[in-house]
């Protein structure tokens, strides 16, 4: 989403970076920059002449390091102001001292709140919670019948009385049954509407005053700009929210409202949703998009999904086998699928540092995954294990018709495959090849 933010940035700091010295001349020209680019990403003009005069003023200021020359001043300034433009630290959930925890999800019709609702499920639960989801959309059946369906793809219960009953009935009775039942973390799944209004706030009102929630989210979906602004900023005045989720992180909108929606609120993001899978869903970390957006990478959260997907002993077992050169097609197709349960290909290059200026000009396509799944699956367990084998025409062009794929692909799959065993053997004794080979990429 902040591709042409982080672009933008990063030419305005790359003849900086590595100076000596710092006119005020180059200060005021770095400024002039950021400020153009934040203004192109469709950030709010408020937040974004506060942020370029506390730039300008800790650059032309008396903050010195002596690890750091002032060009690398500068560039650690705009990422520690990035952070705290976004609030700087994240914010965590608190859980109520007297179980169950009440979280209510407000906001507009289309910005991800039921799905956020089961995000937000699976997410408590990794963390040993019982999720229980009270439907208190009265408005649209659908509405209903659709958290009732997420809840059972992901086995949580929904409590639903259908529209006949008030919200404020259904929330009262939700939480009850949540208790009653021994669950410990309870979402209420508000109405919402196509625009903002005062029947909605006015509900939205009540449900808070007679149920009293241990916490508001606001659901914001990015792609929609400064008109995410507008409803935080309207939401705030009427539903007194203490947090948000933004939605469709991973989307190519220019990312504005992620950098404003915190200065014109006073609320922090509590949580990212960055695809559509239901797993995609973490809390929002300041410090690790700031990163992100200056090229700087994001190891940390990249370090957070793959323990997400991969138990420890056997990702050490692995990385042997690999560095031995002992890594088969079996042992490639089992990391290969944590990847994909990691998030889309290019969003995880995206936070490994510099790699995403490397690959600007490789096309990362993420259905590569699925054709090199579909070669490895169509083979036998004897020839994952021994892929020596696939040196036999007969049995690439079985593989090639199993696959739906050629047999140019099989077959260049294959070596690609033999090149990466051997760069890891080189690589397990201390020598490392000229080039990687590249079996997921297009260029």
């Amino acid at each position: 989403m902040f591709d042409v933010l982080s672009e933008r940035l990063g030419s305005a700091l790359a003849g900086v970076r590595d100076t000596g010295n710092l006119t005020e001349d180059q200060v005021k020209k770095i400024t002039r920059e950021i400020r153009l680019a934040l203004l192109e990403a469709d950030v709010n003009y408020g937040v974004v002449k506060e942020f370029v005069d506390n730039v300008r003023e800790r650059a032309t200021g008396a903050e010195i390091s002596r690890a750091l020359s002032p060009g690398q001043q500068v560039v650690k300034i705009v990422n520690e102001e990035l952070a705290n433009l976004m609030g700087g630290t994240a914010h965590k959930l608190t859980f109520a001292s007297r179980s169950p925890t009440v979280v209510m999800l407000v906001g507009l019709n289309g910005h991800g709140k039921t799905t956020s609702a089961g995000k937000l499920a699976l997410f408590v639960r990794k963390m040993g919670k019982r999720p229980f989801i009270a439907a208190c959309d009265t408005y649209r059946p659908a509405a209903v019948e659709q958290i009732q369906q997420l809840g059972r793809e992901l086995g949580v219960p929904v409590y639903a009385e259908g529209t006949e009953p008030t919200p404020v009935e259904i929330a009262e009775r939700g939480v009850k049954a949540a208790r009653d039942g021994g669950y410990d973390f309870v979402i209420l799944d508000t109405a919402g509407r196509q625009v903002v209004d005062v029947a909605m706030m006015e509900e939205i009102g009540r449900i808070r005053r007679v149920i009293k929630p241990h916490s508001v989210l606001l659901v914001l979906d990015v792609v929609t700009g400064q008109t995410a602004v507008e409803v935080a900023q309207a939401f705030k005045e009427y539903a007194d929210f203490d947090g948000m989720i933004l939605t469709k992180l991973d989307g190519d909108a220019r990312g504005g409202a992620a950098l404003s929606v915190v200065s014109v609120t006073g609320h922090p993001i509590k949580f990212a949703s960055e695809g559509e899978k239901m797993g995609e869903f973490d809390y929002f970390y300041p410090d690790r998009m700031a990163g992100r957006i200056l090229g700087m990478g994001d190891v940390l959260t990249l370090i957070d999904k793959a323990e997400d997907q991969m138990d420890r002993k056997e990702a050490e077992a692995q990385s042997k086998k690999m560095l031995a050169g002992k890594f088969d097609f079996e042992d490639f197709l089992s990391q290969m699928q944590i990847i994909k349960k990691m998030g889309p290909l290019s969003g995880l290059l995206g936070m490994i540092p510099g790699l995403n200026k490397q690959l600007q000009d490789v096309n990362i396509d993420d259905r590569a995954l699925n054709r090199v799944e579909a070669i490895i699956t169509s083979m036998t367990a004897q020839e994952r294990r021994n892929p020596r084998l696939l040196q036999n025409s007969s049995r690439v062009r079985r593989i090639a018709r199993g696959s739906g794929t050629t047999q140019q692909d099989v077959q260049k799959l294959v070596k690609q495959f033999g090149e990466m065993q051997k760069m890891m053997k080189r690589m397990g004794k201390g020598s490392m090849p000229r080039r990687m080979p590249r079996i997921l990429f297009k260029t």
